[in-house]
């Protein structure tokens, strides 16, 4: 049963991972309805992340050369650091910073009390609320060639809410990209590059752990789990960006808030435990 459960959470991170609806909150929430009817893990969650982040890796694969090779020559000064993709190299590292330093900080607490599912429903409906503000207020002009160090980092601090399950990493980045006036593709595509290094810092520092601290699920099962999401995933994330180009995001916005609502009736009438 549990690697069942396994692979199939891992199609559930495969499928929400690149949506603003929250992966971790998918997982928190699914978990608790699978026969063992137990949280996942914080551990889990960051490990399987790794899967949806290779898709990302794969997917964007030339775009991430030409960053990283200019960023590079930018840095022993062959080419002005005034490069666009030197530039974006230089913002994806800026924009890592505020979540490397909460995550490290916040640790305990993003393994345990931030998972209650109470928090889970609030941070659903209030950041689902959030982020139909910014779409339908965002001037929606801006491109990533006009995005700036001061940007990047509130980019990054977005970035850095979605250590709490609920808010959603992509959904936080894209929200704050809406409100500063980046197109939807844009916000999404930055968003996709800015959670690289910090998707593969957590994950593999909690995959280090996890050989010390098992968690609910085996290494075997969790890379069972962790293959489903790459291949879903990969399949996600270019019809996402698709997506996005054309509609606006009401229908993730109304999906979070129903959700939000059902999970506080559940925990209301004591049918879950938070």
């Amino acid at each position: 049963m549990n690697w069942f459960e396994a692979a199939f959470l891992g199609l559930i991170q495969g499928l929400t991972e690149f949506l603003p609806i929250s992966s971790s909150a998918h997982l928190r929430i699914v978990g608790e309805l699978l026969p063992n009817a137990q949280d996942p893990g914080a551990a889990f969650t960051a490990i399987t992340q790794l899967g949806t982040e290779t898709a990302v890796i794969v997917f964007f694969w030339r775009d991430i050369v030409r960053i990283i090779g200019a960023w590079c020559k930018a840095l022993v000064g062959k080419i002005p650091h005034s490069d666009p993709d030197a530039k974006m190299g230089w913002l994806i590292i800026i924009g890592s910073i505020p979540i490397a330093v909460l995550g490290l900080l916040l640790e305990d607490y993003i393994d345990t009390n931030f998972r209650s599912l109470w928090i889970v429903a609030t941070t659903l409906v209030v950041f689902g609320l959030i982020l139909a503000i910014a779409d339908h207020y965002g001037k929606q002009q801006r491109t990533l060639e006009k995005l700036t160090v001061k940007h990047g980092i509130f980019y990054g601090l977005a970035q850095a809410m979605a250590l709490i399950p609920g808010v959603s990493r992509s959904g936080g980045t894209i929200t704050a990209g809406l409100l500063m006036g980046y197109t939807r593709e844009a916000a999404a595509r930055y968003s996709f590059l800015l959670a690289i290094p910090a998707v593969y810092a957590s994950g593999l520092y909690k995959l280090v752990k996890s050989f010390d601290e098992p968690g609910v699920y085996t290494l075997a099962q969790t890379g069972v789990a962790t293959a489903v999401a790459f291949v879903v995933g990969f399949l996600i994330v270019g019809w996402f960006l698709k997506f996005v180009s054309n509609h606006s995001y009401s229908f993730f916005v109304w999906y979070r808030i129903l959700l939000g609502l059902a999970l506080f009736v559940a925990l209301g009438l004591g049918w879950m435990a938070a």
